[in-house]
């Protein structure tokens, strides 16, 4: 059973932030999908990690492809991840499920906390994801480092 991280972006945007996040999980083993809400918003993102730098480069592509099943990392807004993602990232408000939280190794949604309406809708789906019984924890920047600040299901029994 994975857990469900919330990342509350401060300090640092989407993309200062994912590389890392995304270099992490593919250093576990894990396949990575990240879901947007946005075609030019997850262009712009594919962009933003193509252009970053070469002695940390992460292989990824655009979810449509022919070899969208090889992809370590995969891009796109379809519900289910065509490389059998085992690390669900969720950016820009897309949805997540209790089902995926449980199913998969991790799920990251990582929101925009100087967004009112990111801020909204991160607090609606920790709502709905711990009413389900899904593990969550809310990792905040607030102080410059990241801290763990809640936690909720068995983790935190």
């Amino acid at each position: 059973m994975g857990a469900a991280m919330f990342y509350h972006l401060t300090r640092q945007p989407l993309e200062a932030v994912l590389p890392a996040l995304l270099a992490r999980s593919t250093d576990a083993g894990w396949r990575v999908y990240i879901r947007g809400t946005s075609t030019e918003r997850l262009a712009w993102l594919d962009e933003k990690l193509w252009l970053g730098p070469e002695e940390g480069f992460l292989p990824h592509g655009m979810s449509g492809g022919e070899h969208d099943a090889d992809q370590p990392i995969l891009l796109g807004s379809d519900i289910k991840a065509a490389n059998e993602a085992d690390c669900l990232m969720s950016v820009d408000g897309a949805d997540v499920s209790a089902k995926e939280v449980v199913d998969l190794e991790r799920v990251c949604i990582l929101f925009d906390g100087n967004d009112g309406d990111s801020l909204l809708h991160a607090r609606g789906q920790w709502k709905t994801l711990t009413e389900a019984g899904c593990d969550a924890q809310y990792w905040s920047q607030e102080s410059g480092k990241w801290e763990m600040k809640a936690e909720s299901g068995a983790k935190s029994d």
